[in-house]
């Protein structure tokens, strides 16, 4: 038999018409009142249609956007064009940490109190995607998530060709023995550029050895002692010449590692980055990264979103890209 509103309501030690002002997002309902009720709706699996009904006809108003780590400078300011840009459409937004092994609350966090779900690239499971849909709630991701969705589109970067534009460049300068340093979690949008890169490599007809993988986990601080331990080890006789990062954080780690190890950046190993944050132009030497246009993705974004939100189907869009030559590359020795 399927869970009834009343059995919500009992669990909840709430009445039938609490559950249905939360889930028509009634603002007047006290926040400890309401995670009651949508922890009773979670524990007892109720799926009401009437829920998916009414969100097409009674908007919150509403958008949440999934982040993976709110100090990361790229998706922050991600976050602040997006914000911006839903405001002046006359929708809030609220942030919601993804934590992947607690990807099932997700379901009744949501319920009834967004109009739509902007995700940073996550790789949600189907299930999951199914119930946003079943509720009403589409779903746009700015970023490309490693397991794509065919009903989800996408706003990124043509990846592989802008890393073929990178390797290209890097050949230029002499260099032909490139490694990659990458998040290390395959579930994470980071491994989309990886995946581009290797793309890039074989289109650009150079070979790509699985001993040039680096993981430094997408942060400064965990990029930089796993570069130096390699410098630390190979320094006199480093395979590669030059290394391509899947974020400027992990870049500017590697330039640190280098520093603190005395090996010359660009002069011994060629350093580059992706998304061109404010530190890339703040490390020493500057850093060379593929400038991702996050000041121009929040109107197109929102567009998509609204789109979407009226019942109107749309397909990925890719942003154009520049590379940003800097110190950090140059003549191969």
């Amino acid at each position: 038999m399927p869970i009834t509103r009343k059995e919500v309501a009992d669990r909840a030690g709430v009445s039938v018409a609490v559950v249905s002002y939360v889930m028509n997002n009634k603002q007047f309902v006290k926040e400890e009142t309401r995670r009651k009720v949508l922890a009773a709706i979670q524990e007892l699996g109720y799926q009401p249609n009437l829920v998916a009904r009414s969100l097409k006809t009674k908007k919150s108003h509403q958008l949440a956007v999934l982040v993976n780590d709110l100090g990361n400078p790229f998706e922050s300011g991600i976050l602040l064009h997006i914000e911006s840009a839903a405001r002046q459409k006359g929708y809030t937004v609220f942030f919601q940490p993804f934590i992947e092994d607690q990807e099932e609350q997700l379901k009744s966090q949501f319920m009834g109190r967004i109009d739509g779900l902007l995700l940073l690239g996550q790789s949600l499971k189907k299930t999951t995607l199914a119930h946003f849909n079943n509720m009403g709630i589409p779903v746009l991701s700015i970023t490309t998530p490693v397991v794509a969705h065919p009903d989800i589109p996408a706003i990124d970067l043509d990846w592989e060709l802008e890393f073929a534009r990178l390797v290209k460049h890097l050949k230029e300068s002499g260099h032909t023995s490139i490694a990659f340093m990458a998040n290390g979690n395959v579930r994470h949008h980071h491994e989309h550029r990886f995946q581009a890169f290797l793309r890039a490599m074989t289109r650009e007809k150079c070979s790509f050895d699985d001993q040039f993988l680096l993981n430094g986990r997408g942060k400064l601080e965990q990029a930089y002692p796993v570069m130096k331990t390699v410098l630390s080890k190979l320094m006199t006789d480093l395979p590669f010449t030059a290394i391509v990062c899947a974020n400027d954080l992990m870049a500017a780690g590697v330039i640190a590692a280098c520093r603190d190890t005395g090996v010359d950046v660009p002069g011994t190993l060629a350093v580059a980055g992706c998304e061109d944050i404010l530190m890339s132009s703040h490390t020493s030497p500057m850093l060379t990264t593929i400038h991702y246009p996050r000041e121009h993705l929040n109107v197109p974004a929102m567009d998509i979103l609204v789109k979407l939100m009226n019942g109107e189907i749309t397909g990925n869009m890719t942003m154009k890209a520049d590379l940003i030559v800097r110190a950090s590359t140059r003549l191969a020795k």
